[in-house]
C-alpha cells in the first residue's frame, strides 16, 4: 500500500458536504495528503446525477459511506467517524445542522479536537437564505448581458477558501489544543471575485476588460487567440516579432494580423517568441 504523503498527511477529514463547493474543497485537502471519508445521504449526491465522471474525479481515493443522518444508526456511525476526525466539513443550513446535532457547539462539545468548516450561502443570519453559484454571481454583478456563466466560479473559489480556512483551523488548534469553527459564505466569495469589476479593472472597456488592444481576444483564420501582453517588455517583444511600429498597436491592426494564421499556428509562434498568447480552446475540449 502506498504511503500517504503531503503536508496534510495524517489529517483525517469527515465531510457531509454535497453538490460542489464542499466536495471540491475536500478533494483539494485530499490532494495535500489528508485522508477523507465522505458521508452521503441514502439518495446520494446530486452531482452524481448531473456529472457522474466529475463526481468520481472529486471523490477519488476517498472512503464513501451512505448514511441516513436522521436515523439513530446513521448518527451513531457519524459520531464514530468524528471521534477520530480532525476536520469536519458541512454545507447544510445552520438550522438543519442544529436539528441533527451537528452544529459546532454540539460536535465540539463531544469531540474537542474537531475543527469544523461550515459552507453557507450568506454570512450570519443570512445563512438560512437559499442560493447557489448562479444566484451569488448574479447578486454580485458577475453575470453579463443575461448570459449564463462559463463555469461555477463562486463554488470553485469557495472551495479554495474552505481549504484555506481548514488549514487555518488546524494551525490554530496546534496552539490552543481545541478545534474551532470556521465559516465560508459563498456570497462573500462572490463579492471578492467581483472586486476587479467594481474597481473598473475588468468592467467593459476597463484595462483588462477590453480597453487595451494588447489584452484581448482576436479572431484567427481558424479559431481565436487570447493575447495578454500586459507588461511593457511583452509589448516590445510583440512589436518586434510582428514587425509593427508602436503606433500600430491598435485593435484594428492586430485583428488584421491575427486573421492571417490559424489559432494553432499563432500558439506555436507565441511559444517560440515567449509571448503570452494562447489559442482559445473550445468549451469542454481542454484536458484536465
Amino acid at each position: 500500500m502506498t504511503a500517504v504523503t503531503g503536508p496534510l498527511a495524517g489529517v483525517r477529514v469527515v465531510s457531509i458536504a454535497i453538490n460542489l463547493p464542499g466536495p471540491a474543497a475536500v478533494a483539494r485537502l485530499a490532494s495535500l495528503g489528508a485522508s477523507v471519508t465522505t458521508v452521503l445521504p441514502p439518495s446520494g449526491d446530486p452531482l452524481e446525477h448531473y456529472a457522474r465522471a466529475y463526481f468520481d474525479e472529486l471523490h477519488a481515493g476517498q472512503m464513501l459511506e451512505h448514511l441516513d443522518l436522521k436515523s439513530d444508526e446513521g448518527r451513531a456511525r457519524l459520531d464514530e467517524l468524528l471521534a477520530g476526525a480532525d476536520l469536519f466539513v458541512t454545507s447544510s443550513r445552520p438550522s438543519a445542522l442544529a436539528r441533527l446535532g451537528l452544529d459546532h457547539a454540539t460536535v465540539g462539545g463531544r469531540h474537542t479536537q474537531v475543527c469544523q468548516v461550515d459552507v453557507v450561502g450568506q454570512p450570519g443570519a443570512g445563512a438560512e437564505v437559499p442560493g447557489h453559484d448562479l444566484t451569488y454571481q448574479a447578486s454580485s454583478g458577475l453575470l453579463r448581458d443575461g448570459r449564463m456563466p462559463a463555469t461555477t466560479f463562486v463554488d470553485l473559489a469557495g472551495a479554495e477558501r474552505v481549504a484555506a480556512e481548514a488549514c487555518a483551523a488546524l494551525l490554530e488548534r496546534a496552539s490552543t489544543g481545541r478545534g474551532s469553527r470556521r465559516e465560508v459564505a459563498l456570497s462573500d466569495v462572490a463579492d471578492a471575485l467581483a472586486r476587479p469589476v467594481a474597481h473598473g479593472l475588468t468592467s467593459p472597456g476597463g484595462p483588462i476588460g477590453g480597453g487595451l488592444a494588447v489584452y484581448d481576444v482576436y479572431a484567427a483564420a481558424h479559431g481565436h487567440v487570447a493575447l495578454a501582453a500586459l507588461e511593457p517588455h511583452f509589448v516590445t517583444r510583440l512589436l518586434a516579432a510582428l514587425d509593427l511600429a508602436p503606433d500600430e498597436v491598435t485593435r484594428e491592426r492586430l485583428a488584421e494580423v491575427f486573421a492571417g494564421r490559424s489559432a494553432c499556428e499563432w500558439q506555436q509562434w507565441a511559444d517560440e517568441h515567449d509571448i503570452p498568447l494562447a489559442a482559445v480552446a473550445e468549451p469542454g475540449s481542454a484536458t484536465p
